[in-house]
């Protein structure tokens, strides 16, 4: 009669001391997430331990992890885009004074992160 675990699919290795030990290795893809994979694994393990652990017993939090990441990174490549046109920030505003262009392109980095932040990680 095979057991459960061997009913999902998984199998048992015999160990020399006699016991069979289950095979537990992940088949979730290799982490690569970063600054915004992060962010969303600690957003989920303190506020939302229930979606966490559900990730976790179900082996998708890398995947999950990975794809937030993934989608923050191209939203604020967008974000920054669109609002440096829209606010005329030009490489000729950077050769003129780029002081003032480090200024203003840093305050639109922080405001599209603040939307990707809201948008994409604490939801």
């Amino acid at each position: 009669m095979k057991s459960t675990f061997e009913k999902m699919g998984g199998t048992y290795t015999l160990g020399t001391d006699g016991i069979y030990y289950p095979n537990l290795v992940s088949t979730d893809e290799k982490p690569h997430y970063g600054k915004y994979g992060m962010l969303r694994r600690t957003y989920l393990k303190e506020h939302r331990p229930a979606k966490y652990s559900l990730y976790m017993l179900e082996d998708r939090l890398t995947a999950h992890l990975n794809a937030v990441d993934d989608e923050a990174q191209e939203r604020m490549g967008i974000l920054v885009r669109q609002m440096m046109e829209k606010q005329g920030v030009t490489e000729e505003l950077k050769a003129r004074d780029q002081m003032v262009w480090v200024g203003v392109v840093n305050n639109i980095r922080n405001a599209a992160e603040e939307i990707v932040l809201k948008e994409l990680i604490y939801r």
